[in-house]
């Protein structure tokens, strides 16, 4: 059997975690990343019958039964992941009562995975019912975007409006928009069934006050959704208190959408 410390799973989360960190967007113990496995893929590397011990999800996820996720821990640091990924994640897989997490590996110091498991499950559960290719969801507190919900309008059309005139990928990256949720109490099954019900619509959900989710195929999909609204974020917190010269026009974003052949929340656009 292979070392799971040579896994690409395991890899993945090193780097990726390591980045978001020095972009300075997981202070502390801030983020959270749970990433679906393939059972074969996982096989290669841990005995999938040996669990070392189940832990309570606080979730009915029965859509997920035996589905593997490797997912961040509570209280853990984003900065310590790279050096001792063994104690700060951990590889779950929902077990058959649906309410309860088989631990294969990880979590080593006795911790268990973000208070914000549930939240991400259903996620996981609302965008593999609209792309059956989704594997990640992604939490964390991007600085401009943070910045930019404490003075713009927490409305779903203005908030993506905005950026997508910030920069001219922006519409090509997330032509579905973005979704945008007011402050609500954080690591709760509220805050994870609202989010839930945006992902029916979009693969990135604002938290007015706190961050952002994303959801995509892969790492780097999901980090570069949140990457390209965080520097658009950084943009408008540079001009916002300037006279604006130039802005890309409503028909300007409309015709890069069509060029590019997307479908694109055309009620976003005054046209």
């Amino acid at each position: 059997m292979k070392d799971i410390l040579t896994a690409p799973f395991v890899e993945d989360m090193k780097k990726v975690t390591a980045n978001m960190y020095r972009q300075g967007w997981d202070e502390r113990n801030g983020g959270n990343i749970s990433y679906m496995l393939e059972e074969d893929q996982v096989a290669e590397y841990l005995d999938l019958t040996h669990v070392i011990r189940t832990i309570p999800t606080g979730f009915d996820a029965t859509e997920l039964i035996g589905k593997i996720f490797i997912v961040t821990g509570t209280g853990k640091y984003f900065k310590n992941v790279e050096g001792d990924p063994e104690t700060n994640l951990g590889i779950i897989r929902i077990a058959a009562d649906g309410t309860t997490a088989e631990l294969l590996w990880g979590y080593k110091d006795g911790g268990r995975f973000t208070s914000e498991l549930p939240a991400h499950l259903m996620s996981h559960m609302v965008r593999l019912r609209k792309d059956p290719n989704h594997r990640v969801v992604m939490h964390t507190h991007p600085t401009n975007t943070l910045a930019m919900t404490h003075v713009h309008e927490l409305d779903e059309k203005k908030f993506t409006h905005t950026i997508w005139e910030m920069c001219t990928e922006c519409i090509v990256v997330f032509p579905d928009g973005i979704g945008v949720l007011p402050w609500m109490v954080c690591g709760n099954n509220e805050i994870g069934e609202a989010t839930a019900r945006k992902m029916e619509e979009y693969r990135l959900v604002v938290w007015g006050l706190h961050g952002i989710y994303g959801a995509g195929r892969d790492m780097d999909e999901t980090f570069g959704l949140i990457e390209t609204v965080e520097k658009a974020a950084q943009l408008y917190m540079l001009i916002a208190h300037l006279p604006h010269v130039n802005t890309i026009r409503d028909e300007e974003l409309k015709a890069v959408a069509e060029a590019f052949g997307l479908e694109y929340r055309k009620d976003f656009l005054n046209l």
